[in-house]
């Protein structure tokens, strides 16, 4: 029995194939011209990342404000506030788990 090389690799005449039917041109109909339209969303999203980008990431106003409340002992823990925000963001995880 004779074994002849004709055989092709595995995963090889489907990859030829498809680079046979590729179109020769591969810009999007309308786009020919260079021009690219952005919508609305694209701009506010920019507008939006702007402002997070200038917004400091710690209130140092704040953070003083809450030295000055302990330092003076006048700074109190809600328990109860801090509980509620701790299961609102375990919530919000699972959530976003689904």
């Amino acid at each position: 029995m004779k074994i002849e090389g004709t055989l092709k690799p595995p995963g090889s005449a489907p990859v030829a194939e498809a680079r046979e039917k590729r179109p020769a041109s591969t810009t999007a109909a309308g786009a020919s011209d260079g021009k690219v339209e952005l919508s609305s969303l694209s701009s506010s999203l920019n507008k939006a990342e702007a402002a997070m980008a200038s917004t400091p990431e710690i209130d140092r106003s704040r953070v003083e404000e809450i030295r000055q409340a302990i330092s003076e002992g006048r700074f109190k823990i809600d328990a109860n506030r801090i509980a509620d925000g701790l299961i609102d963001s375990v919530r919000q995880m699972l959530d976003a788990q689904k």
